[in-house]
């Protein structure tokens, strides 16, 4: 790499890392990018297998809306790299994309290998350098330290990006150990996106463990949520779940337990399911009776029986499917989150994303406290904030002269 080059390191290669070496490349700046693990963006791969839900079509006020307390700092991100900013920048990579029937955009090819490998040949040719295998460790004598295979490395550049992700699936890569040292304030990480624990019969676990509650509404406080959950032998997981996984974690550290109620069947009244319900049944079992009248598929009528024994008079039964009870006791760990919460405090950055405790280091992706539900929303965040990260060292090297 040519020394008289200005040189930039990010420490990370994931979404919000790559994002900003593109960035920070195309200016003109020398940049290397490291990685602890054997190969790169390993939590974006898995992220790919069931679909790579990249970002979400809905209007940009519900958008920004989606990340909480952090939306007034990561509206400002999405302005600066909004969704259809993350659309066309996928297609420029040369893989098309569509808008699913929920309004998530995927890529055409669904996974996230054919867009990384695209990708990292654009890196490549844009001289972006990555050395895998090289895991920061701190600051020594006031140059960056790693660990490599060849032994210990220090480096001096001109600024850094950490884009070192969250805490979750730390046997990806992000195992929040920086917090030891970055000297920087930190709120502490928890789950995000994550099951919560109930405490199943023995019998519905081992015979419904893995099989889903499809169509259903999932409610807590004032808010209700239309989509898919999980069965899981620890409890529930699933989409619907995950959307109000913030509210239910936050309940259970203050409570020691939260409830949500589940609508079996949202699309059909208490009037009408009261009269469906109220057909005869002669001696038709119970399960039997549920399957013809309202289709509840086996999973769902055992769950009837999971909060007690169900009602005989149709009104009351009736009452039990459209808001059926459910004690969650517990929340899974980090490891078992699809993200996490927590991590540098928002107010330890300034508006392009440098510490202000370090001048010349800022910070992009999931190291950044903030949280928002899956449908696309984590991988629009972490790419925008790389681009915001990625100009914000643009500016501070042309102040610096």
């Amino acid at each position: 790499m040519n020394e008289s080059i200005r040189q930039v390191h990010v420490i990370g290669a994931g979404p919000a890392g790559l994002m900003a070496a593109e960035r920070l490349a195309q200016a003109g700046l020398g940049v290397v990018v490291h990685d602890r693990m054997p190969s790169v963006a390993r939590k974006f791969l898995m992220a790919g297998r069931g679909g790579l839900n990249l970002t979400h079509s809905e209007a940009t006020e519900r958008f920004v809306s989606r990340y909480g307390p952090a939306q007034a700092a990561v509206g400002g991100w999405i302005e600066d790299f909004s969704p259809e900013d993350l659309t066309q920048w996928v297609e420029g990579l040369g893989q098309p994309t569509f808008v699913g029937s929920s309004g998530r955009v995927f890529p055409k090819a669904m996974k996230a290998s054919p867009l990384l490998r695209a990708w990292l040949a654009r890196l490549e040719t844009l001289g972006v350098l990555v050395r895998t295998r090289s895991r920061w460790t701190g600051w020594r004598d006031g140059a960056l330290a790693f660990e490599t295979p060849e032994g210990q490395r220090q480096e001096r550049p001109a600024a850094v990006v950490l884009a070192l992700g969250g805490a979750s699936w730390p046997r990806l890569g992000s195992d929040g150990a920086w917090t030891a040292w970055l000297g920087a304030p930190t709120t502490p990480f928890r789950p995000a996106n994550v099951g919560f624990d109930v405490a199943w019969s023995p019998l519905f676990r081992e015979r419904f463990a893995g099989l889903p509650l499809k169509g259903i509404a999932l409610s807590h406080g004032d808010r209700s949520i239309r989509g898919e959950a999980m069965i899981a032998g620890y409890g529930l997981e699933g989409g619907a779940v995950y959307a109000l996984s913030a509210a239910l974690r936050d309940a259970i550290e203050a409570a020691g337990q939260a409830e949500v109620r589940i609508d079996l069947k949202p699309d059909i009244d208490m009037e009408r399911l009261t009269k469906r319900l109220d057909r005869p049944r002669g001696k038709t079992t119970l399960s039997n009776h549920l399957r013809k009248t309202t289709g509840l598929e086996p999973a769902a009528v055992a769950l009837l029986h999971e909060a007690g024994p169900p009602p005989a008079e149709p009104h009351a039964l009736a009452n039990r499917i459209k808001a059926l009870p459910l004690t969650l006791a517990g929340v899974q760990g980090l490891e078992r989150a699809i993200s996490s919460a927590g991590g540098v405090r928002l107010d330890g950055v300034d508006a392009r994303l440098m510490l202000h405790a370090r001048p010349g280091v800022f910070v992009a992706g999931e190291m950044l406290d903030w949280e928002a539900p899956t449908g696309g929303y984590l991988l629009q965040a972490s790419f925008a904030s790389g681009v915001v990260a990625a100009q914000g060292v643009i500016d501070w090297l042309d102040s610096q002269g």
